[in-house]
C-alpha cells in the first residue's frame, strides 16, 4: 500500500514515532512518502520581507506572516500531495497542526485517514476534536480509549522502540553519568529533581529546561546550558533519538518521571511512556514512576514514592552493580516485542479492514 505519513511538526518524542513508523513500514515493503510539516513550519515561520532601506543600505525587515498563518500555510498543501500521489492511507502522527477540514477533504476522496494520538491523557480534549475527523484512531494510553471508540474504530497503540537505534552498548566517555534523564523540564519535574538528594552523584539532564535559572542546583547538570533560562522556549529542541540512546548506553542508571502538567481534570495515565521502553531496550536500569502497565511489564525495576525514596534507592542500586544489571537485562527481554515493526504490522492490518 501507499502511505502518506505526516510529520507532527515538533521535534520532541513525537518525531521519534514518525521516524520509527516510516522506517518500519518501508522495511515491510510498503510505499511511504513523508509530508515534512516540520520543514514547512520552519520555512513559513522564518519568512521575512523587506519593508525599508536606509541611506547606507541597511535593510529593515518584518515577518511575512503570523505564527497562526504560518501553521495554516504549512498544512494546506497536504491535500495537494494527497491528491497528486493518491495514497491509500494518510497517517498523521499527533496531527497537532492539521486542521480538521483538511482531514475531511482527504476522507471525502475515499482515502483512509489514520491518526496516531501521542499525548493521552494530557491532551485528550484537544485530540478528541481531531479524532472525530479520522477513519481510525490510535491512542498511546488506553485509559480514555472508550471516548475515542465512541467516535469510530480506535485501538490502543503502545509506545515502541527502534532496534536499529535502541540497543545495549558501551556508551560514550563524554556522556558518562551515574544518573541520566532525557526529557522536557516541566515544573513538576524540576521540583522533583531539586528535592532529591543527589550530592556526589554524577547527573546528566538532557533536553529543554525552559525557565531554569542559573541559580538552580540542576543547572550544572544540563547537557546543554542553552536549553535553560534566557532561551526562547519555542526554539528549544529535544534530544534526537540517536543521541538519547547514546545517553542511555553511557549511564549507570536512569529514572522515569511523568509530568503532572496537563488538561484540567485529565485522567490518570496507565500506559508506560516512550522513554521507559527506550531505556529498557538499551539495557539501562532505571527507577520507575509507577503506572499499571509498567507494574505488569517491568516489575523487576523498582518504583519510587517521593524524591527522598528515589534518592535512597538510587544510591543503593549504584552500590550493587550485579543486581542492577540483572534487572536491566530482564527489562530488556520484557520489551523485546515492542518494536515499530510490530506496530507497523498492526497498522497494515487496520488499514486493510
Amino acid at each position: 500500500m501507499r502511505w502518506l505519513v505526516v510529520h507532527p511538526g515538533p521535534s520532541f518524542s513525537v518525531a521519534d514515532v514518525h521516524n520509527g513508523i516510516c522506517e518500519a513500514l518501508r522495511a515491510l515493503g510498503e510505499e511511504v512518502v513523508e509530508y515534512a510539516l516540520d520543514w514547512r513550519l520552519q520555512f513559513f515561520d522564518s519568512a521575512l520581507f523587506e519593508v525599508d532601506r536606509n541611506d547606507i543600505g541597511q535593510i529593515k525587515v518584518k515577518r511575512a506572516c503570523t505564527r497562526e498563518q504560518a501553521l495554516a500555510m504549512a498544512a494546506e498543501s497536504l491535500c495537494a500531495v494527497a491528491y497528486t500521489w493518491w495514497p491509500h492511507v494518510v497517517l498523521g502522527i499527533s496531527a497537532f497542526f492539521t486542521p480538521p477540514p483538511l482531514l475531511d477533504c482527504i476522507r471525502g476522496r475515499g482515502q483512509k485517514v489514520m491518526l496516531w494520538h501521542t499525548e493521552s491523557p494530557y491532551q485528550d480534549e484537544e485530540q478528541l476534536e481531531r479524532a472525530a475527523h479520522a477513519d481510525v484512531n490510535l491512542v498511546n494510553d488506553p485509559v480514555t480509549l472508550g471516548r475515542y471508540q465512541a467516535l469510530g474504530p480506535a485501538e490502543y497503540m503502545p509506545h515502541s522502540y527502534r532496534p536499529s537505534v535502541h540497543y545495549p552498548g558501551p556508551g560514550r566517555a563524554e556522556l558518562r553519568s551515574d544518573l541520566a534523564f532525557v526529557g522536557t523540564g516541566f515544573p513538576s519535574r524540576r521540583a522533583f529533581f531539586e528535592a532529591m538528594n543527589l550530592d556526589g552523584v554524577d547527573v546528566l539532564l538532557a533536553g529543554p529546561w525552559p525557565g531554569l535559572p542559573e541559580t538552580s542546583p540542576l543547572y550544572g547538570w544540563l547537557a546543554d546550558p542553552q536549553m535553560a533560562d534566557g532561551q526562547d522556549a519555542a526554539e528549544m529542541v529535544c534530544l534526537d533519538n540517536d543521541r538519547t540512546a547514546e545517553v542511555y548506553r553511557s549511564a549507570r542508571t536512569g529514572i522515569n518521571l511523568y509530568r503532572r502538567e496537563g488538561e484540567t481534570g485529565m485522567a490518570a495515565g496507565v500506559a508506560m511512556g516512550p522513554r521507559e521502553v527506550e531505556m529498557a531496550a538499551t539495557g539501562l536500569f532505571f527507577l520507575r514512576d509507577r503506572r499499571p502497565e509498567g507494574d505488569d511489564l517491568l516489575p523487576m525495576l523498582p518504583v519510587f514514592h517521593d524524591p527522598e525514596d528515589a534518592s535512597e534507592q538510587l544510591r543503593w542500586f549504584l552500590r550493587h552493580d550485579s543486581v542492577r544489571e540483572k534487572a536491566a537485562a530482564a527489562a530488556r527481554d520484557a520489551v523485546a516485542g515492542r518494536t515499530f515493526e510490530a506496530a507497523a504490522r498492526r497498522l497494515i492490518r487496520l488499514a486493510r479492514h
